[in-house]
């Protein structure tokens, strides 16, 4: 067990739980313990609320320019700890060093991002219809912000949602994930260095997510809640704020087609769909393909390919040189995985490649299982219904278009959607049809900074990232001036 220790951070200051309280972080690789952190409450929670509600007058009112100056030291901060905190979330999540800096590096561009953005909350002037008046229009932050933060992206979960918001002039209290609270705490190391004033953003850690996030949703000072996580929990979260109308941005669970039709580049297409699938933290993101879709004329070639890519994908723990799929992050998430596979090879599914738990040699204690293709399956099942959080892959043949389009879309999730083709008609036909907040034509790298990120139907309301992402934390008021 590891003697590293780490506090919250509270209107400024590194403080511990009220009663001294503590809990384990444990690494999904070994099982070891890895540090200790502030095991924090409701009453902890309070006290950070009010901390973000004393520093919102003076952060509000501090000229946009000057927030993104703020904002850039802490980009630049968060890049001069790549390697630190990629360390700390590989120790944490599981996912390979090398994916873990490419997050904290891309994490970080949010604040470059929204830096600029900062000084673009612009209001607007309308002609009035009346000689006598004048109409304008005026963006005001919304307030304090409670953010909620899952563990499968602990960097870039919670830039996605601060940085936009510290822009806009509101402060946060962010509650991470008791399972990787170590990047977090990183993160608001190099915002407190960068000179961010206190209560700005603050870090409530602890392991009683429950009364934690009960205390953001209906402690008044709160404004306004971004969560990302499941669609169970952010259903409870929507009842919740429903009391005082809170403001809030979800981003919740996917169910992502993968599609390839006949006439795709299969190198490319072959590529982007072991990326998308296996290469995001082991498949344990929600806008990882989640269901593969291969048109009949190349599905012969495609899926030989597409399976000897995935039998010598490299799985092991994340500091080990050229590993490529980590653990899952908890042995229930890896049963949930398993249980999947085995209801599919019960209703008639064909295992391709793997199938089962890795459990030997350097694998024994961690949470592995193996990067798995299962063909044969049906849209009903479900291993096709439900969010695939974890290296499973189930690949299905179509005939045409026309067919693929209901199939695609037969899903309460609809958050992200990738598909190939050299027919741009078919691409204008196809996204215009698809109801998915995010399609990758060719490609199946993810979003950028500069796009909206969010979904349809039940994976969320609201947008990240874009300008979109700063409209978020602004309310709109309208001024009408009348001259007399």
């Amino acid at each position: 067990m590891s003697d590293e220790h780490y506090p919250m951070l509270i209107g400024g200051q590194w403080v511990e739980a009220d009663d001294n309280g503590r809990f384990e972080v444990d690494d999904p690789a070994t099982g070891e313990t890895v540090a200790t952190v502030a095991d924090g409450g409701v009453a902890e929670m309070a006290r950070a609320i009010d901390a973000a509600h004393a520093a919102f007058p003076g952060w509000s009112t501090t000229p946009g320019k000057e927030r993104g100056a703020i904002l850039r030291k802490i980009e630049l901060g968060i890049l001069d700890r790549v390697e630190e905190i990629g360390r700390l979330m590989v120790l944490e999540n599981g996912k390979p060093f090398a994916e873990a800096k490419g997050e904290v590096g891309f994490s970080a561009g949010y604040f470059n991002w929204y830096a600029e953005e900062a000084r673009r909350a612009y209001g607007e002037t309308v002609p009035s219809p009346f000689a006598n008046k004048r109409l304008w229009v005026q963006a005001s932050p919304v307030g304090v912000v409670g953010a909620i933060t899952p563990w499968n992206f602990p960097a870039n979960m919670i830039t996605r949602k601060i940085a936009p918001a510290m822009a806009a002039g509101c402060t946060v209290v962010l509650r991470p994930s008791s399972a990787t609270p170590l990047t977090a705490l990183a993160i608001a190391k190099a915002c407190h260095e960068a000179g961010l004033p206190p209560g700005v953003l603050n870090v409530v850690t602890g392991k009683r997510s429950g009364p934690m996030a009960g205390e953001l949703m209906k402690n008044p000072k709160v404004k306004k809640i971004g969560f990302t996580g499941s669609t169970d929990v952010g259903k409870i979260l929507m009842e919740q704020a429903a009391s005082q109308i809170k403001r809030i941005t979800f981003e919740l669970g996917g169910n992502a087609p993968f599609i390839v039709f006949d006439d795709a580049d299969l190198d490319a297409a072959v590529e982007g769909a072991v990326g998308i699938k296996y290469l995001r933290v082991g498949g344990q993101s929600c806008i990882c393909a989640n269901r593969i879709y291969i048109q009949e004329g190349i599905a012969d070639r495609f899926i030989p390919a597409f399976v000897e890519k995935v039998k010598v994908l490299k799985v092991g723990p994340g500091f080990e040189l050229g590993m490529q799929v980590g653990p899952m992050i908890s042995e229930s998430a890896r049963k949930g995985i398993h249980a999947l596979v085995v209801d599919a090879k019960e209703r008639g599914a064909e295992v391709l490649a793997g199938g089962d738990s890795l459990t030997e040699g350097a694998l024994a204690k961690g949470y592995f299982y193996a990067p798995t293709v299962l063909l044969g399956v049906e849209d009903s099942w479900p291993v096709c219904q439900e969010e695939i959080f974890g290296p499973v892959a189930p690949v299905m043949t179509f005939k045409t278009e026309e067919e693929l389009i209901p199939r695609a879309n037969d899903t309460i999730f609809g958050l992200a959607c990738y598909l190939y083709t050299r027919d741009v008609a078919r691409v204008v036909r196809v996204t215009e049809q698809l109801d998915y907040g995010l399609i990758g034509v060719n490609d199946a790298a993810g979003y950028t900074h500069e796009i909206p990120f969010g979904g349809f139907k039940e994976s969320g309301l609201g947008r990240e990232g874009g300008k979109q992402g700063l409209a978020m934390y602004l309310e709109v008021k309208s001024v009408v001036l009348n001259l007399g």
